[in-house]
């Protein structure tokens, strides 16, 4: 079974239990600042999910191209990754927790054939704030997983959500496959996750977390289902590893075909990045400094790295990259088309790494001259987060100078960073889809009004390539190759400013996509395969594929204000804005 037929299965089954297919949403997220990539099926289906009408109904299913940087440091192993498919399945208010599991379960057995007997479930152990899920456990029991085979767990490990600080959240039961049944008795999924992958995870979110932290029970409650299609096509292959499947061999092959040293950790990072960084720039991300642009730079800087540990000497991405895109080409066409763009960047990024590299070793070479017998961790960790130089390569360069270097430090100095980014992350989540304050929902809107005068001023190559919202600004990120001149800035500032004080109303649709596009609807439709999509139209200014929230009217919104507007990226403008009382 190759990867193109998993899919078809999956979405296959889920159509016989009367679920609508819908189309995958972009990489990068069109309308949710909360995230700077789409890292599980679920985020763009947020506003459904609090209660919002689907157009496709209230049973979806779809395949999801994801991107997550959490579990960077475990790529090389035999099941991580940064950029996967996720197969998943959702019920907004519809059924409940037995008919979801017995939907996933049914799916593994008999649809794909696992062993009953090495499948093992997870369930939530209970708290102060929710009950011990004894429903799940109860129906895990009734499909045949005995009491041996099932952990209840604790909040940290058998709870999901909320996205942010506040939104909807609950307990979830994990599923786990036994890769290696014969091993020593007594091991659990807790005990060792090598051997115990986890398959999928049936979310029940059943609370909504307010901001004091006290949980209430959702009006809707509703299910979410992910299953990692990389994690499984290894299982249904018979192989050991994600990185000896189809989607993967090959692009193993090519990156071996130029290695002059054998390091398996190496060449899987190498494949996963550089496959990872291919779908980052065909979203039209360039590799830059911050966001998106940042983990891109991230993404093909440790490719290149760990390619010069295999021995390959030159630039080499671009040719690696082609490898991965053909993989993929079948299932996601916008890949070929882009193909060139992402192997220009690729080349590009590669030789400016290259430059960097001999700026990391000459710092390097003055921290040694500043130290005595042992390297500060502090230095290490600037070394590694600056120019990309992991540990093992300081401590190896340093050697060379009869030094050691102070792995305590750099620990720390490593583990304060994560801190930063953990909080750095959940502000970024207050501005999310599932935001509801009236703040937040007015700059929502104002985003609309400035895309669409956007492209009245400049024209109509303006494309959305990211957003962020908290409740004093919007930044909004948009294709365009120049400076905006002072005269631009006030024209679109004035013409969004004027749609304002039109009072126009705002109305939500559910539509065609088809009649989408013939309507002017904004939306990147060569990558939408949904049949229904939700439409908001402000007045006879501007029309949008979006989730929301949005005000019901633009007078609501106050003065709209651009204070900011600069270079993101090659090919890629930023402009900050706010809303305020009219001067």
């Amino acid at each position: 079974m190759n990867a193109t037929t998993l899919r078809q299965l999956f979405l296959d089954h889920l159509r016989t239990h009367g679920h609508a297919i819908i189309g995958a949403a972009p990489l990068v997220p069109e309308n949710d600042p909360s995230v700077l990539f789409t890292t599980a099926g679920m985020h763009p289906l947020v506003p459904f999910l609090l209660g919002a009408p689907h157009p496709a109904g209230r049973r979806l299913a779809n395949v999801q191209p994801c991107l997550r940087t959490n579990d960077i440091l475990e790529v090389g192993d035999a099941h991580h990754l940064t950029f996967f498919e996720m197969l998943g399945n959702w019920s907004l208010g519809d059924y409940g927790k037995e008919t979801a599991i017995r939907q996933s379960y049914s799916f593994l057995t008999a649809r794909l054939g696992l062993d009953p007997a090495r499948l093992w479930a997870t369930c939530f152990a209970g708290d102060n704030d929710a009950p011990r899920d004894d429903e799940a456990a109860a129906v895990w029991r009734a499909l045949g997983i005995p009491t041996e085979r099932m952990l209840f767990l604790p909040k940290s490990e058998n709870w999901w959500g909320p996205a942010g600080i506040t939104g909807p959240c609950g307990p979830d039961s994990e599923i786990f496959y036994d890769m290696q049944p014969g091993g020593p008795p007594g091991e659990t999924p807790t005990s060792n996750p090598a051997r115990f992958w986890e398959v999928g995870n049936n979310v029940f979110m059943q609370y909504d977390q307010r901001a004091d932290g006290s949980y209430h029970p959702l009006a809707q409650h509703n299910i979410d289902l992910g299953m990692g299609l990389e994690r499984l096509l290894p299982i249904v292959q018979g192989v050991p590893a994600i990185y000896e499947t189809d989607l993967f061999a090959p692009i193993i092959e090519e990156i071996q075909a130029l290695a002059t040293r054998s390091d398996t950790f190496a060449l899987r990072v190498v494949a996963d990045h550089t496959r990872a960084a291919a779908g980052v720039l065909a979203a039209g991300v360039r590799p830059g400094n911050t966001d998106q642009p940042y983990i891109a730079r991230r993404l093909i800087r440790r490719a290149a790295r760990y390619g010069r540990e295999l021995g390959i000497t030159g630039p080499f991405l671009a040719r690696i990259a082609n490898v991965a895109i053909d993989t993929l080409a079948e299932a996601y066409p916008a890949l070929t088309r882009a193909r060139a763009n992402i192997c220009a960047a690729l080349e590009e990024e590669e030789a400016r790494f290259g430059r960097t590299l001999a700026r990391g070793e000459a710092e390097l070479q003055r921290a040694v001259a500043q130290s005595t017998d042992e390297l500060a961790g502090a230095a290490a960790f600037r070394l590694y987060e600056t120019f990309g130089f992991p540990l093992e390569l300081t401590q190896e360069l340093a050697a060379r100078h009869g030094m050691i270097v102070d792995a305590v430090g750099f620990a720390e100095a490593f583990a304060a960073h994560q801190q930063r980014s953990r909080q750095g992350g959940a502000a970024r989540f207050q501005g999310g889809l599932a935001e509801r304050r009236p703040e937040t929902t007015r700059l929502h809107t104002a985003t609309h009004l400035l895309h669409a005068a956007l492209r009245q001023v400049l024209g109509p190559h303006v494309e959305q390539r990211g957003s962020n919202i908290t409740a004093e600004r919007l930044r909004f990120d948009f294709a365009h190759g120049e400076r905006l001149s002072d005269a631009e800035l006030q024209a679109v500032e004035a013409l969004v400013n004027v749609q304002i004080t039109r009072d126009l109303p705002v109305i939500c649709t559910g539509m065609d996509v088809e009649a989408a596009r013939a309507a002017g609807a904004i939306g990147l439709f060569g990558e939408r395969y949904d049949e229904r999509v939700t439409v908001y139209s402000i007045g006879d200014f501007s029309q949008e594929i979006c989730g929301g929230p949005h005000v019901a009217h633009t007078a609501e919104l106050g003065y709209f204000r651009i204070v900011k507007e600069a270079a993101v990226s090659a090919g890629v403008r930023r402009i900050r804005a706010v809303l305020g009382d009219a001067p």
